[in-house]
């Protein structure tokens, strides 16, 4: 059995997903909850020298999972059954980083910069803190439901009738 590029890249796209799924889990299980639990004190676990930078995991995973999940939909993009699981995922991702980006991302800079802000209350930073982990909770689980697609698409054959006619004509 001969695996072609885009069976490997859709591998690695399932792989880089599942990663990602881990820094999800672990963030959840063990971070979250010490950490929004008792701001502006707790954030001492991700403010200097020695604060956590759990940024670096997501800066460095997320750009590389992107580019291939875009190279997967391009390289599997004439098998139709593939594409339409591809672009489910690709969906699910997309609307994910932008509600990251436009709530989850700024209110986690909030939380860490919480000792700068006097004004906001150990009650509020609490209340919103439970909020974001519920939030964040829901998030995980819809990235959860976001990768059943990609493995789903692994089931589905790389060739596709036109490949299978073209390489006959080639023979002949």
């Amino acid at each position: 059995m001969k695996l072609e590029l885009k069976t490997i890249v859709l591998f690695l796209v399932i792989y880089l997903w599942a990663t990602l799924l881990g820094g999800i889990v672990y963030e959840h299980l063990t971070l979250h909850p010490v950490y929004l639990s008792a701001l502006p004190d707790s954030s001492v676990l991700v403010n200097g020298k020695y604060g956590l930078r759990q940024a670096n995991f997501w800066q460095m995973l997320h750009p590389i999972l992107v580019t291939f999940l875009v190279a997967t939909i391009a390289l599997n993009w004439r098998q139709t059954a593939r594409r339409k699981l591809l672009g489910v995922s690709a969906v699910v991702y997309a609307l994910v980083l932008f509600s990251t980006f436009g709530y989850f991302l700024p209110e986690l800079m909030q939380f860490q910069n919480s000792p700068n802000l006097p004004d906001v209350s150990p009650t509020e930073w609490f209340a919103r803190g439970q909020l974001w982990q519920g939030l964040s909770i829901i998030r995980g689980v819809v990235m959860f439901v976001g990768f059943l697609p990609l493995l789903f698409a692994l089931t589905k054959p790389a060739e596709i009738l036109g490949d299978l006619i073209e390489s006959r004509r080639r023979t002949l």
